[in-house]
């Protein structure tokens, strides 16, 4: 599972011309759901995003404060193309994905987990969406679970 997350003073989501989604300060979270992802990875990302200090406090002390210690909303869109392999060709493969069933239900059990901790809005799984946002900082990171392999960075001096 893997998630792109953006610091936003703000971020819509419309589909057909149909706002969807809406969040003031915040973060916006692209997620990709792998065909090898479960529960196990919804929890620690869940988990993860929700306690990552990637906020400002009020004296201006950077990366001090969670989404839920500056009382932040979410927007998360479901993204498969986050999980291509473009190392071949010039065409991306989505071979990584998972199947939209799966990746439907697990985006769900995602957005539903987090919206326990935070208030979220979202996108529509599968739909051709439009997002505006404002990033601020600009501040993005991603967050990847399991790891991606750092065996060719470990050992190299």
């Amino acid at each position: 599972m893997k998630a792109v997350i953006q610091r936003v003073s703000r971020a819509i989501v419309a589909v057909d011309g149909h706002l969807v989604g809406e969040i003031e300060q915040g973060m916006l979270i692209y997620l990709g759901v792998g065909s090898a992802d479960g529960s196990d990875q919804v929890a620690w990302l869940v988990d993860k995003i929700a306690n990552l200090r990637i906020f400002d406090d009020p004296a201006g002390v950077k990366t001090t404060l969670s989404i839920k210690d500056i009382g932040g909303a979410a927007l998360v869109i479901s993204q498969f193309t986050l999980l291509a392999d473009a190392t071949k060709g010039r065409r991306p493969s989505f071979t990584p994905a998972a199947a939209p069933e799966k990746a439907s239900a697990l985006y769900d059990t995602f957005v539903d987990a987090l919206g326990l901790q935070v208030p979220v809005q979202s996108g529509r799984f599968g739909a051709d969406m439009q997002v505006t946002s404002v990033n601020e900082g600009p501040f993005t990171l991603v967050l990847e679970h399991p790891p991606p392999e750092r065996s060719q960075q470990a050992g190299q001096a």
